[in-house]
């Protein structure tokens, strides 16, 4: 197996390398080091809810979905990954199903005034 720049590293090294990437805002290099992580490391949030939000801030919406949809599953009470759930469904023009989402993410934020 050849090891490449974005899978080259211990966890912690390419956790960072993702994270940079993601705040240079280059989201397609963050999502190639990120998916590899989160195969990795299946049951961590953190690298699956950012590996999520470089889907979603490079256009890819439906592997977003997937990846906030597996959050979600595994913690109904996850308040930025039902956010972005419901915003990525809207992007893809389903506002009916990112309503209930949207709805839920302001009640767990405490913003009843959305609700």
């Amino acid at each position: 197996m050849e090891t490449t720049y974005y899978d080259h590293g211990t966890t912690a090294e390419r956790w960072e390398r993702g994270r940079m990437f993601f705040d240079a805002e280059d989201y397609a290099a963050a999502a190639r080091v990120l998916d590899g992580l989160v195969e990795e490391v299946p049951e961590q949030t953190a690298p699956r809810l950012l590996l999520a939000r470089a889907y979603y801030h490079s256009a890819q919406l439906r592997r977003a979905e997937s990846e906030l949809r597996v959050i979600v599953d595994r913690d109904p009470v996850e308040h930025y990954a039902r956010l972005m759930l419901g915003r990525t469904l809207q992007r893809q023009g389903r506002h009916e199903e990112a309503a209930s989402h949207l709805r839920i993410a302001s009640a767990l934020a405490g913003d009843f005034d959305q609700i």
